[in-house]
């Protein structure tokens, strides 16, 4: 490889993956994304990244996508179900071929965007296969550093608008149980320093804030900040539970969906961010992050 070599990124074109596209070029770096057949990728074009077409389902075209390529950087999941194509076959087989492939290329680095908790929930499946994965690129000897991010606290917000604006912010279970929360554009961008800062190798690094917040202390942060009330509408565990349990025999989404909510419940999706801080630096205050998304989101904080 030369220091020219492009860094390869699956899942480019979702909301994070185009956030660590955007980071990596920010850092002068050369960017391939692996791009779906089917898969609009002019703004990657425009944005000055290669594009190489292909499917992780597809052995052949990730051959011809890692082709001295120097790291990849993964951020593809297919449970979401937020694309044409996606499946959840992307994140067990479409994982198996991506990671055999890095094997056979001899990438310098794998990146693998995983999840926090994900080794203590086989029963969540979308959580469990990112444990599957750091597995197997540890079996198959594949240089990996796998980063373990919280709930995307903007994703959330944003689910049918912006909730702050709006005034409520909808929630599935209890709202006083704290978890760890994550921004999309904090994760990116260790993402993007993943692939080249040393003596990570191996590692499966938490990412958060610097400590767990429930939605309640979210939604509490936020109105003092707009200097107005958010309401937090939940419904309650037990309904969220019923429902996953009812409709979750016909659909392995919900099934999924309601299980990783369960899990939530148990006030054990908390992250550790000691390895996060000798890494990657100083670590967010919840206060900090939750200013950044409510400015972000173009609301007028209260003077």
């Amino acid at each position: 490889m030369t220091d020219d070599s492009p860094l390869v990124v699956v899942g480019g074109t979702g909301m994070l993956g185009r956030q660590v596209v955007d980071a990596l070029l920010s850092r002068g770096k050369r960017v391939r994304a692996l791009v779906r057949p089917a898969s609009d990728a002019m703004a990657l074009t425009k944005a000055g990244v290669e594009i190489a077409r292909g499917d992780m389902l597809e052995p052949a075209s990730l051959l011809r996508a890692m082709d001295g390529a120097d790291a990849v950087i993964t951020t593809a999941a297919g449970y979401t179900r937020h694309s044409k194509g996606d499946t959840a076959m992307i994140d067990t087989v479409g994982y198996r071929n991506l990671i055999d492939v890095a094997s056979q290329t001899g990438v310098r680095r794998f990146v693998l965007t995983s999840i926090l908790t994900s080794d203590q929930t086989p029963e969540v499946p979308h959580f469990w296969n990112k444990k599957l994965a750091e597995d197997r690129l540890e079996e198959k000897g594949v240089p990996f550093v796998s980063l373990r991010p919280g709930a995307f606290l903007d994703s959330i917000i944003q689910m049918g608008g912006d909730s702050f604006a709006k005034g409520r912010v909808m929630w599935f279970g209890s709202p006083t149980i704290p978890l760890t929360f994550v921004l999309t554009e904090d994760v990116a961008d260790y993402l993007a320093d993943a692939a080249y800062v040393p003596g990570v190798e191996g590692q499966r690094i938490d990412i958060g804030w610097d400590r767990p917040v429930s939605i309640q202390e979210v939604a509490q942060a936020a109105g003092r900040l707009l200097g107005r009330e958010i309401r937090v509408r939940s419904m309650p565990a037990g309904v969220v539970n019923t429902i996953s349990t009812v409709i979750g025999k016909v659909s392995p989404m919900v099934n999924d969906m309601g299980a990783m909510l369960q899990w939530f419940q148990t006030g054990r999706y908390v992250a550790d961010p000691t390895r996060q801080r000798e890494v990657f630096g100083e670590v967010p205050t919840a206060e900090e992050a939750i200013a950044r998304l409510v400015q972000r989101l173009g609301n007028t904080v209260a003077g």
